[in-house]
């Protein structure tokens, strides 16, 4: 999976934000110049430095007796400690770490893990009401080449799967570990595009280097700051607090494996949390539990939201009642992590509300697209932190200048603060998460009440957008939501791309060429909510 080193790699290594060390390098010496620091806050559990350099360097050794140099390790995993333990013994290792959200069910798993090439996959034995080994079970069985699937918390050695205590507690030994390049590809994170298919974002440990680079130097982190967690660790953001942040930049992670707004704000009340991240709904949640504990979380300096639709009102109101913290809106993704950085400064508060910010380290573009209204385009982005590629050539989407193309629209006001108006790709964003409207029609196919259906994105205050299904029925049985849910279950299809809205119509608007019209669907749903409101 290596990837050729890109135009902006001199510039990067000159300015600081790439380097020819790794995190491996930053774990150990975390380890030995601050070893009883705390890193990590899980419940109950405190991990400091030393510790976790002692259970990822024994879980490194037990990867590398098992599967060479280069191989994807995945893991499903909700947000423990363990995560952390097994992403950093990966990257001793040399291997490839492969974070999945545990949300995910048979369908996404089957698709990722083969197109990764898995050779191990870590999951609980349940969480929630969830039985992981079981659908790992299901899943594997259909493969050519099953990864090797090893057990956390509960009954680890379920059937003739292999226990994660196991490994970490008895670990070979004699086993050397390899030399890493930084430069070289280090994780694969998988997103919804436009197709069916997943896409595999690969990134170096220089791509995430540069990130952390400039999250501290625009985002008030000092050595001692605490981030809450609550975001999935197996999104891009989840992953660079809980596991980047602590090493290199000397803060600690408090995480949360369920998401609690009410207990949230005791964890940063009691642990002093200085930061957050997080998409819509988590700023609005957080804001209501604080007002009805009666705080103003003294201790937070900063509260980055994006992921999905922000409210300016949403902003100006968490900005009003937090004591000093900093509430900014930002624009990224997986392929181009942060690319503004929100507006945080002291004289820049209007634009923290009404735009996305204004860029980082990265360089952005508005390239001319047709959907985009006049004064808009697409925005394209370059810089040190982007991408090294995808798992498939052919999913690249580079100008000639070596800009990414987000298929995000958008313009700029006052010349240096970009506003996202639109998309151009055809994807609905949900509580954060990326949903792939063709992913669900195609599925929605098999159902016999569907002649033809559209999938489209509205505005929800609760969760940023919603999935909308706009369908022709086959017949006089109208499908409801219901019916699309259990028919998207059936298929091991993750619940939170189902739906949460039907509209029957007689027949869907094209244009000449036979293209369904998405934004005039769209635009007349918006219009009848605003008629019914």
């Amino acid at each position: 999976m290596n990837k050729a080193a890109p135009t902006h790699a001199p510039e990067a290594y000159r300015r600081g934000l790439w380097t020819t060390s790794t995190l491996a390098d930053s774990l150990r010496a975390a380890a030995g110049e601050t070893p009883d620091r705390t890193v990590l806050v899980d419940n109950d559990i405190r991990l400091d430095c030393a510790s976790l350099y002692a259970q990822a360097g024994a879980l490194a050794a037990a990867l590398a007796a098992r599967i060479p140099p280069g191989s994807v390790v995945s893991f499903m995993l909700p947000n423990w400690h363990e995560s952390a333990v097994i992403y950093l013994a990966a990257t001793l290792a040399g291997l490839v770490v492969n974070p999945i959200l545990p949300s995910l069910r048979d369908h996404d798993l089957r698709l990722i893990l083969e197109d990764a090439g898995t050779a191990m996959v870590f999951v609980p034995h349940q969480h929630g009401s969830h039985d992981y080994v079981a659908m790992l079970d299901r899943v594997t069985a259909t493969m050519d080449r099953p990864p090797e699937v090893v057990v956390l918390r509960g009954s680890e050695t379920a059937g003739s799967h292999t226990g994660y205590r196991a490994l970490l507690e008895r670990p070979p030994t004699g086993v050397s570990l390899p030399a890493l390049d930084p430069d070289a590809v280090r994780m694969i994170l998988y997103t919804s595009g436009t197709t069916s298919r997943p896409k595999g974002v690969l990134h170096s440990h220089n791509s995430i280097h540069a990130l952390i680079c400039q999250i501290r130097d625009h985002w008030a982190i000092d050595p001692g700051d605490t981030f809450l967690v609550p975001s999935p660790v197996a999104h891009i953001g989840g992953s660079i607090y809980a596991f980047e942040c602590p090493l290199l930049l000397g803060t600690t992670a408090v995480l949360m494996d369920r998401w609690e707004p009410a207990r949230a704000v005791a964890l940063m009340n009691a642990e002093r949390c200085t930061h957050m991240a997080g998409a819509t709904p988590f700023l609005q949640q957080l804001l209501s539990a604080a007002e009805h504990a009666e705080t103003r979380l003294p201790d937070l300096k900063v509260f980055i939201c994006g992921g999905a639709s922000v409210s300016p009102t949403l902003i100006r109101r968490a900005t009003a009642y937090f004591d000093r913290a900093v509430v900014t809106r930002v624009y990224g993704c997986t392929e181009v992590p942060v690319a503004t950085v929100g507006a945080p400064g002291p004289d820049e508060a209007g634009y923290a509300a009404d735009t996305d910010g204004r860029p980082g380290v990265a360089e952005i573009k508005l390239a001319a697209h047709d959907s985009a209204p006049a004064g808009d385009g697409e925005i394209c982005v370059r810089g040190p932190q982007m991408l090294l590629g995808y798992r498939h050539p052919e999913d690249d989407s580079f100008d000639a200048e070596g800009f990414f193309r987000t298929g995000d629209l958008g313009r700029w006001v006052d010349g240096k603060y970009l506003v996202v108006t639109g998309r151009a790709k055809d994807v609905i964003i949900r509580s954060g998460e990326n949903i792939s409207a063709k992913e669900v029609e195609d599925l929605l196919a098999d159902h016999p009440g569907i002649a033809e259906v559209a999938v489209v994105g509205l505005p929800d205050d609760r969760t940023g957008e919603r999935a909308c299904a706009v369908i022709v029925p086959a017949g006089a049985a109208h499908p409801d939501v219901a019916s699309l849910l259990a028919l998207l279950v059936s298929k091991g299809v993750a619940k939170f791309k189902a739906p949460e809205q039907v509209v029957i119509t007689d027949a869907l608007p094209r244009n000449d060429a036979g293209k369904i019209l998405k934004h005039r669907i769209r635009a007349a749903l918006m219009q009848t909510s605003t008629k019914d409101g």
